[in-house]
């Protein structure tokens, strides 16, 4: 197994294959693939998922991925490192780019494989996949602002249908419970909002009985729902920023670092170094 690395924060490539002769591997680079025509499969830590012409899947760093080429197929591949919203050119706000960052990978796994809601959202990326790379091959002095808009369309797009995914499946339990899992996920460092009398307020369900109809939808408690969503995000930011256990913890208004450290140990079974140092698995 390899970790491959781009010397670019940002780069886009086309490649038509017969067959996938590279090892399986991990990347230290976030990667969309846009499947342009082609058959196969994808195997993403350990687990396949069928590809086929129109798909679009992201890829977070330190996936193990690999590919089965069925039918010919050509891939767009837009790579960029987290360091490519740190530009200093007014355009972008890093902490809100990798917070949308963090959302998507933190909940990727809820809802795997491709992800796209609608035709509409799956041809508006396209749109914007191609246009990235006709940006990139012109480069002019235009380019970069172009293509940062287009990688945010698509990276928005692609919360919205993650977030509409797992929603949705929860308002099938109860058409309340789907747009409660969102205002959490929406709020999740703020404990004011996710008090039981704010949100039985919000959602109007009586103070008394909120935390017992939570628990009965969700199959956990809010408190334990609450922890878990903010230690995914502390995988995410762990894993793919510089940011110091102190700044994560105040970004996820963990009381202090302490708290974090023993919040996520008692979670994962391992302190955040062993888990930062233990890898994921990777594909056979």
């Amino acid at each position: 197994m390899i970790t491959k690395s781009i010397n670019k924060i940002f780069e886009i490539q086309i490649e038509e294959l017969e067959s996938w002769e590279k090892r399986p591997h991990k990347n230290n680079f976030f990667e969309i693939v846009y499947i342009e025509k082609g058959s196969g499969s994808q195997c993403i830590n350990q687990h396949e998922f069928e590809y086929h012409e129109g798909n679009i899947f992201l890829l977070p760093p330190l996936d193990c991925h690999s590919f089965k080429i069925n039918e010919p197929s050509k891939f767009y591949f837009i790579r960029f490192t987290d360091h490519y919203f740190l530009k200093n050119d007014g355009l972008t706000d890093y902490n809100a780019w990798f917070d949308r960052i963090a959302y998507i990978t933190a909940n990727y796994n809820k809802v795997p494989g491709d992800i796209i809601s609608t035709e509409r959202e799956r041809q508006f990326i396209i749109n914007n996949i191609k246009s990235i790379y006709q940006e990139y091959l012109s480069s002019d002095s235009y380019s970069d602002s172009i293509i940062t808009g287009a990688v945010a369309s698509i990276l928005n797009i692609l919360a919205r249908s993650i977030e509409k995914k797992y929603v949705d499946q929860a308002n099938e339990i109860d058409n309340r419970f789907g747009e409660i899992l969102r205002y959490i996920n929406t709020h999740i460092s703020d404990s004011e909002k996710l008090r039981v009398p704010e949100l039985a307020g919000k959602f109007g369900i009586s103070k008394t009985y909120f935390s017992e109809y939570f628990k009965k939808q969700a199959d956990v408690s809010l408190a334990d729902y609450i922890i878990k969503s903010k230690l995914r995000l502390v995988e995410t930011k762990v894993m793919h920023t510089d940011l110091s256990l102190k700044e994560i913890a105040y970004q996820l208004n963990f009381t202090d670092s302490s708290h974090l450290a023993r919040s996520f140990k008692k979670v994962y079974g391992m302190t955040v170094k062993e888990f930062k140092n233990s890898g994921r698995l990777c594909c056979a």
